[in-house]
């Protein structure tokens, strides 16, 4: 059994954020970024307890399910024209030329 750890963000992390408040930054995004830090770290005390071999555990996917990579833009788009194909009035020329224009672009993350 792997010993228990606090989930208390380390010296560094506070004075970051202290940095960042003082230098303006949205309570609202610092409270987006503590928030995940606070359950980012809830995530690895429980991959680091599942470690034990005697639970034959995969730990890759369980952080690959609770921490998705965001879908890129074009997938994003190409979604977007789906449901404009779907539920529009569209000349299909249009919504084809979309099409192969956004297939053509390289597959960006969002920011």
């Amino acid at each position: 059994m792997t010993q228990q750890h606090p989930i208390t963000p380390p010296p560094e992390l506070i004075q970051r954020w202290s940095e960042q408040f003082e230098a303006g930054r949205s309570l609202y995004a610092m409270f987006e970024d503590i928030y995940r830090a606070g359950a980012d770290a809830e995530l690895e005390a429980c991959c680091e307890w599942l470690q034990d071999p005697d639970l034959n555990v995969d730990t890759y996917k369980l952080r690959a399910a609770r921490r998705p990579k965001p879908k890129s833009l074009n997938s994003i788009a190409m979604q977007m024209l789906g449901t404009i194909e779907r539920d529009g009035h569209y000349i299909p020329e249009i919504t084809d030329t979309i099409r192969r224009a956004l297939e053509q672009l390289p597959d960006n993350k969002e920011s």
